[in-house]
C-alpha cells in the first residue's frame, strides 16, 4: 500500500492537526484547515479547500475548486464553532461551495450517496438526505431541507426554510419559494406542481411498484384535481388504504401548512382528473 505522503501532493497545504485516514488522496494546492476530519478512501481534487469544523465520511470525491466548510454568509453569525458534516459515498463536483450553520454546535447536514454538480451553493444549516441529485448551478439559501432521492434541475434558486420531498423532480431554471410536496414533479417561474413524478417513483424500484404508483395517482387526484379544499384532501388521503408513501406524503402537507416557521405549499392547478 502507498504510504501517506505518496497520496497527497506536495503543494498541497495542510495544518498539522488535521485528522485525514490515511488512505485520504489530496491534490494539488489544496488547503485544508485544522479543525477538519475526512474518513478512509476520499478523494480531495486540486485547489480544494477543507476549512473550519469540517467532518467528511468514507469514499467521498471531491473535485477541483470546492469550498467546505467556509462561515456562513448570514450576518447573525458570530464566529462560532459551528459545523459542516458529511457522510458517505458522495460526489461533490468542481467549484461546490458548502457554507457552516450558524450558531454554535448547529450543522449543515449532507448525507450519503449525493451528487451534488458543478457551482452548486449550499447554504448554512441545510439538510441534504441521501441519494439526492443537484444539477449545475443551484443555489440552496440557509436552512433548506432536501429529502432523499429529490432530483433538482439545474439553474435555479431555492428560497430559505424551503423543504423539498423526498422524490420529487424540480424542473430547471425555476424559483423555489415554498414546500415541494414529495413525489410531485414542479416547475416554472412562478412554480407549480405539474404532475405526480412518475419517472421517478418507476425509477426508484419500490417495492409493489405498481399498486403505490395507483394510490399516490388517486392522492395526487383528490389534492390538486378535485374541489377538495387542502384541509379536506389531508382527511380525505387518511382513508386511502395504509402506505408509508401516501403516509409521508400526509405528513409533509400537514406539517407545510400549519407548522410555524414553514413557509406553505406550492401551488398546483386545477384540472380534469383524467390527465393523471
Amino acid at each position: 500500500m502507498a504510504s501517506m505522503q505518496t497520496l497527497i501532493h506536495p503543494t498541497a497545504v495542510i495544518h498539522p492537526d488535521a485528522d485525514l485516514h490515511p488512505s485520504v488522496q489530496v491534490g494539488p494546492y489544496a488547503v485544508i484547515g485544522p479543525q477538519v476530519r475526512v474518513g478512509a478512501e476520499t478523494r480531495i481534487g486540486a485547489h480544494v479547500v477543507l476549512d473550519g469544523r469540517t467532518e467528511i465520511g468514507i469514499r467521498n470525491q471531491i473535485f477541483s475548486g470546492a469550498v467546505i466548510g467556509s462561515e456562513p454568509q448570514d450576518l447573525k453569525y458570530d464566529g462560532s464553532l459551528s459545523l459542516v458534516k458529511i457522510g458517505d459515498d458522495n460526489l461533490i463536483r468542481e467549484y461546490v461551495t458548502i457554507n457552516r450553520a450558524t450558531q454554535r454546535d448547529e450543522a449543515t447536514l449532507i448525507g450519503n450517496s449525493n451528487m451534488l454538480m458543478a457551482y452548486v451553493h449550499v447554504g448554512h444549516n441545510c439538510i441534504i438526505e441521501n441519494q439526492v441529485i443537484i444539477s449545475n448551478a443551484v443555489a440552496l439559501a440557509g436552512h433548506v431541507h432536501i429529502e432523499s432521492k429529490a432530483r433538482i434541475s439545474g439553474v435555479l434558486g431555492v428560497h430559505q426554510f424551503v423543504r423539498i420531498g423526498q422524490l420529487a423532480m424540480v424542473g430547471g431554471m425555476s424559483r423555489i419559494e415554498r414546500d415541494v410536496p414529495p413525489y410531485m414533479l414542479v416547475e416554472g417561474n412562478p412554480c407549480r406542481v405539474r404532475a405526480l413524478n412518475q419517472v421517478g417513483l418507476k425509477r426508484a424500484g419500490l417495492e409493489n411498484q405498481e399498486q403505490v404508483i395507483t394510490l399516490l395517482k388517486k392522492a395526487f387526484r383528490l389534492i390538486y384535481r378535485s374541489d377538495l379544499t387542502l384541509k379536506e384532501a389531508i382527511i380525505q388521503l387518511a382513508e386511502l388504504p395504509t402506505n408509508e408513501l401516501v403516509d409521508h406524503l400526509r405528513q409533509f402537507l400537514l406539517s407545510s401548512s400549519q407548522q410555524p416557521g414553514r413557509r406553505g405549499l406550492i401551488s398546483g392547478r386545477r384540472a380534469a382528473a383524467s390527465e393523471v
